[in-house]
């Protein structure tokens, strides 16, 4: 996949578009994700032990992948990417913005 968990990317069409959030959930199977802070749903939650007041919550919906594009911190853009296979002795692929050309470092955490 060309987006994975953790990228920054924009929202290019829908009723979010122009947002910009981390991605943090991906479902490939669907070809969906979940952004933070994009295409918010209120949920109706009843009572449990684990929260004892219930009511209604406030969270995150997939969106399909098609609308979203990574975002190019460099250039304040949107971009596609593509892929380029290092002259190194492991021939390591990696992800490139088309718009700037640079590697895309892949960020790990949380």
């Amino acid at each position: 996949m060309r987006i994975v968990k953790n990228d920054t990317v924009m929202v290019v069409s829908g009723n979010h578009r122009g947002k910009v959030g981390q991605v943090l959930k991906i479902f490939t199977d669907k070809q969906r994700v979940i952004v933070k802070g994009v295409n918010l749903v209120k949920r109706h939650t009843r009572p449990t032990q684990k929260d004892p007041q219930g009511g209604i919550v406030e969270k995150e919906a997939p969106i399909h992948l098609s609308n979203v594009m990574l975002y190019d911190e460099k250039s304040k853009k949107p971009t596609r990417v593509r892929f380029k296979t290092l002259t190194d002795e492991k021939g390591s692929k990696v992800r490139v913005s088309a718009a700037s050309g640079e590697v895309i470092e892949t960020k790990t955490g949380s």
